[in-house]
């Protein structure tokens, strides 16, 4: 999260002297583990294993980057080196001890291994669990075991004892660090969030209505994954209604996008502002067609933005990184999964979230790449929320819960599937300004 993992891997690296180590990353943080190595370790071998360009040769001590794609792939040459250090970069990535990516990063031997994240429990202290089984083997015991000592209880909520009991557990095997902390980060400016409401048009707000009343129904009729499913379904549904009714209704792209949502009229007056006094935004949305959509509004608006998101090619988001920095685009449109970790986009003085993640710790991480060492200005974050629908009772709800996921807990989305049916009703129902 900007507080120098990647220099203290690199200092970790030198340290050893020892051997290879090999780094497994998202593809878009190539260029970036490149560049540091270049500067903090110069003189040092650095290569890439990705893409046709692939020698294990002659190894030596120096660094080989890979992509967990290229891992997934490719892994039986990477298995047969003896790394002395093997590193997985942003390793939320595998947090999924049954997927493939995961498997082939056991698959890889090595004198020691490290993960480097900011995020470590995205949905479910499972999550955590993965991560320590590789990086520390047999340290939490069997899955089932962990889930009913420590997993269910701080889940819960029911018992902060264990929540700090597991807290302790960890504490040596973890090396934690905050912006608040004393002597972190004392040179980053001040960073300031603001929630912005936003009130509905008449149209998302008659889309949101039919929406529940539609999708409530089917709920109601239906338990186990089905209804969980449906759950699901209904409030994706209403956060893409929340950000334009284009989105949700899979609109053509020469329909009209100006004067139907009020998050698009709020986020315009945003950009007015900031690229009047000459700054610089970062705009992040989880959906690719969101972000397509405002690409497509803000070109019409003679707005100049660039776009970045899972199916970028490599050295395309490397250019657009350094195209940001040096001053070539004032407004950056983001992916939330596939930018909101790793990158350096301190040129940004203003964070924008267009819709909500419903995990403070993802956003803290997308908001990161602007509020970072390197920062030199005042960080100005803003949220986007729709008054007196789903998103503003979340909002509320998120407040809240950032307290809970520092004792090891973020249960995210998930977790509003198993609500009762008056529950969910009650969290989704629009409520309109008297």
């Amino acid at each position: 999260m900007g507080l120098g993992k990647t220099v203290t891997l690199i200092a970790l690296h030198l340290h050893r002297d020892a051997g290879p180590t090999l780094v497994v990353c998202p593809a878009s943080l190539l260029g970036t583990w490149e560049t540091e190595i270049r500067r903090f370790a110069p003189g040092t071998p650095v290569r890439r294993f990705h893409g046709t360009a692939r020698s294990l040769d002659d190894l030596g001590g120096g660094f080989v980057l890979t992509t967990y794609g290229t891992l997934r792939t490719d892994p039986a040459p990477l298995a047969e080196v003896s790394w002395d250090l093997l590193v997985a970069d942003e390793a939320q990535h595998v947090k999924n001890h049954r997927s493939d990516t995961a498997k082939a990063l056991r698959l890889l031997p090595s004198a020691a291994k490290v993960a480097l994240t900011g995020t470590p429990v995205e949905n479910t202290l499972t999550e955590l669990w993965a991560i320590l089984d590789w990086t520390t083997p047999g340290l939490l015991g069997p899955l089932a075991d962990f889930r009913r000592r420590w997993g269910k209880p701080v889940e819960s909520g029911a018992d902060p004892a264990v929540a700090e009991q597991l807290s302790r557990l960890l504490r040596p095997f973890l090396l934690r660090r905050r912006k608040s902390d004393p002597g972190i980060a004392p040179e980053l400016p001040a960073k300031t969030e603001t929630d912005r409401p936003v009130s509905l048009t008449a149209e998302q707000a008659a889309l949101y209505e039919a929406t529940v009343r539609e999708l409530m129904a089917d709920i109601s009729g239906s338990d186990g994954m089905a209804r969980r499913g449906r759950v699901v379904k209904l409030l994706t549904a209403l956060k893409q209604i929340c950000n334009h009714p284009a989105q949700f209704l899979g609109e053509p792209e020469d329909s009209t996008l100006a004067g139907r949502s009020g998050k698009l009229e709020l986020l315009d007056e945003l950009l007015d502002t900031i690229l009047a006094e000459d700054g610089a935004v970062l705009v992040f949305t989880q959906y690719v067609v969101m972000a397509r959509l405002l690409e497509r509004h803000l070109a019409a608006r003679g707005v100049p933005a660039q776009l970045l998101h899972g199916g970028t090619p490599v050295a395309r988001r490397e250019e657009l990184v350094r195209g940001f920095q040096n001053g070539d685009v004032p407004v950056f449109l983001l992916s939330l999964k596939a930018a909101g970790t790793g990158l350096t986009l301190t040129r940004a003085d203003h964070v924008v979230h267009y819709d909500r993640w419903w995990n403070p710790a993802v956003e803290d991480q997308a908001t990161d790449r602007a509020y970072r060492i390197g920062q030199t200005r005042p960080v100005q974050v803003h949220r986007l929320v729709a008054e007196g629908t789903v998103e503003d009772r979340i909002a509320v709800m998120l407040r809240e819960k950032r307290a809970l996921a520092d004792a090891v807990l973020a249960s995210g989305e998930a977790a509003l599937t198993e609500l009762t049916d008056a529950e969910l009703a009650e969290l989704v129902t629009l409520r309109r300004p008297r």
